[in-house]
């Protein structure tokens, strides 16, 4: 029998905690959890998840919360709960091995391992009965036929080493070519008809949309910004979008965005935040313009706390999907009265037969209301009343690298929409999360409240946080020797020093793991390697460091078999690639930055990926040795080290970011 009980109640956790009141004797991931398996001589049961996941919920009514259940579990097991959001490189690892034996992955992630960590069998959700099943004939085989185990999980760990290799032919510089190439093959992929990319279900392409709208700022290719209209759009007007209060669900489960998933994650709504204030800013567009500023107020009312980001909404709310969002004519009709109720179901696509279950609908807006004032007036009283319904549990972990990623995209924000609280709120973040999450010079992952935890970050969480505090760096002239720091720290524990422009996402001093996790690869989230592709790219500009540059450079240069095979799965490396083919450009500033309307322009017209700093002669790297000219202010924009010739007007500033400057007018730095 497993000694003790259930020891979760004192994680960092709030995925874990609640488990804590499971019967089954769950510990955390530690040398003891590995040590006490070895000393009962019985395998490891490891169960992955994360809080706002409905089918992790689904198991755990089922079987976790279950006597029998619990049971079979603790009597032949040692139990083990690892929160893949505040452990992503357990869960790359045992997610590898997943995908590996069974051709797919997902969570509730369920493997059955040998004491030193070794996989044997794995797979996802199971419902009660065929859980035990499973449980049984796992502790038989470990019982009875101990050989097949470990020559399955030899072979496994064999073939997990093998994956780790990294990728094949990488080293050629990026370039034109290569980045019209992933255009290309990405936009044949488009699903023309409804927006995004491939079957359902569908997740919103975030950091592809931000590389499609560079595309499209530095060859003018209607394809490509017309791609990322059609998708934002259909995105915005369907229910993964939360028509009432702003904000994106994980996914929609049909390929036409009606039906989400619907938890709501901190890094989809700060990458989405980054690409539509992106949209806004570079066309105009007033549905980009209300969904970043709706998106933006969701990030820090919904999900702030404490001057941070927490992580996440659940997917359910009293324990059924949906029930928070979803409405019947009837409902409507019950809230706003017959006529405002009939327009509304009307406006928002709710029918007799719903979209969801049990005759409900999600909330979509195939088309504008044509009474704005008595829109405003509906949604006021629809989203008071949802408020007295069950409301989704909230994951009020914090995140170093999602809260990064906030920080970028509410900066940005800030200036695609004129609203400088984002900037106020972006702020604050930064400045709260290094109190809290930067410990004896090295990041930590996530905290609790006031309470960090123990867990080490990873790459990506370095990376996103400095390159959120680089963006700031632009516009506040503060936190620059704190991202360096990050940088720096990165540089010397996570890059491959065999293998220039390869990065591990584990540090070369943490836990050693079956195998070192280093996967290049965006997913829902850009890769850590891409992350701090851009971070270095930054930091290499803003400070004329031939270290970051080549650092830059080679990582770069190592996702090139990515973009030319891959490119859906390399989103975030086209967006820092197509900054890097235009310089990326840069634009200093001389003037008072309080003052001044060329910056302010001068940070409207930039491209995605530009670097653009402003203030008097000298105040940075970029302003070194220039200044204001006849006593206007002056915008010197560079090409990587091919700098035009400065401007003092806003219009000649626009010609030269156009890349249509005047004969003459440029010189080599």
């Amino acid at each position: 029998m497993s000694p003790g009980g259930n020891t979760l109640a004192g994680a960092t956790s709030p995925y874990l905690r609640q488990h804590a009141d499971n019967p089954v004797h769950w510990r955390q991931w530690s040398s003891e959890a590995l040590a006490e398996a070895a000393a009962r001589d019985v395998p490891i049961l490891l169960s992955i998840g994360y809080a706002a996941c409905h089918w992790c919920h689904v198991m755990a009514h089922e079987s976790f919360e279950d006597p029998e259940v619990a049971a079979a579990a603790n009597d032949g097991f040692v139990c083990i709960k690892v929160d893949r959001e505040e452990r992503p490189d357990l869960d790359a690892v045992y997610m590898n091995a997943t995908v590996a034996l069974t051709g797919q992955g997902g969570w509730p992630m369920t493997c059955f391992l040998t004491p030193d960590g070794r996989p044997f069998f794995c797979g996802t959700y199971y419902p009660k009965l065929g859980f035990l099943q499973l449980l049984a004939a796992v502790a038989e085989t470990w019982r009875d036929r101990r050989d097949e185990v470990e020559r399955a999980s030899e072979q496994i760990a064999t073939e997990l080493r093998s994956m780790s290799a990294g990728l094949p032919g990488g080293g050629a510089p990026v370039g034109p070519e290569l980045c019209d190439h992933a255009v290309a093959a990405v936009l044949r992929d488009e699903d023309g008809a409804h927006g995004g990319f491939g079957k359902a279900p569908k997740f919103p392409p975030s950091a592809l949309l931000e590389g499609l709208l560079r595309h499209y700022e530095r060859t003018g290719s209607g394809a490509a910004l017309q791609a990322v209209e059609r998708t934002a759009a259909a995105m915005a007007r369907g229910g993964i979008y939360d028509q009432l209060a702003g904000g994106f669900a994980r996914y929609s489960v049909d390929p036409y965005w009606v039906v989400p998933h619907f938890e709501k994650m901190l890094y989809d709504n700060a990458l989405l935040l980054r690409a539509y204030a992106h949209w806004a800013r570079r066309t105009g567009n007033p549905l980009a313009r209300k969904v970043a500023e709706e998106t933006a107020g969701f990030i820090i009312a919904g999900l702030g706390a404490n001057g941070m980001f927490t992580s996440s909404l659940d997917a359910d709310a009293a324990g059924r999907e949906g029930l928070t969002y979803v409405w019947t004519p009837g409902e409507l009709a019950e809230v706003l009265g017959d006529d405002d109720g009939d327009w509304a179901a009307s406006l928002f696509a709710v029918t007799a037969d719903g979209t969801f279950e049990h005759g409900a609908s999600v909330l979509q807006l195939p088309v504008d209301p044509d009474d704005t004032a008595r829109f405003a007036c509906v949604r006021s009283k629809l989203l008071a009343h949802r408020g007295t319904r069950p409301q989704p549990a909230r994951d009020d972990k914090v995140v170093s690298a999602w809260n990064g990623l906030a920080i970028t995209a509410l900066a940005e924000a800030s200036v695609a929409l004129d609203n400088p609280e984002y900037l106020t709120a972006a702020s604050e973040c930064a400045r709260r999360l290094l109190d809290l999450h930067l410990v004896d010079g090295r990041l930590r992952r996530a905290s609790l409240g006031s309470r960090v935890g123990d867990s080490a970050a990873i790459l990506e969480d370095y990376a996103a946080l400095a390159t959120g505090l680089l963006t700031l760096y632009q516009l506040t002239g503060s936190w620059l020797p704190e991202a360096l720091g990050l940088l720096d720290t990165a540089l010397q524990h996570y890059a491959d020093p065999q293998r220039p422009g390869r990065w591990f996402d584990t540090a070369d001093d943490a836990e050693q793991l079956m195998v070192r996790p280093a996967d290049p690869i965006d997913g829902a989230t850009p890769s850590g390697a891409s992350l701090i592709a851009e971070a270095l790219q930054l930091a290499a500009h803003l400070t004329a460091s031939e270290t970051y540059a080549a650092a830059a450079q080679d990582t770069l240069a190592s996702a090139t078999p990515i973009l030319a095979r891959a490119p859906r799965s390399g989103g975030h490396w086209l967006a820092v690639a197509e900054a890097q083919i235009r310089g990326p450009i840069q634009v200093a500033v001389a003037c008072n930055p309080r003052s001044a309307e060329l910056l302010t322009a001068a940070r409207a017209l930039a491209p995605g990926g530009a670097i653009v700093v402003g203030g008097p002669a000298n105040s940075s790297a970029l302003l070194e040795g220039r200044d204001r000219v006849d006593g206007a202010d002056a915008a010197y924009v560079c090409r990587g080290r091919v700098c035009d010739l400065p401007v003092t007007t806003v219009g000649d500033l626009a010609v030269s970011l156009a890349g249509q400057p005047e004969d003459g007018r440029r010189g080599a730095v």
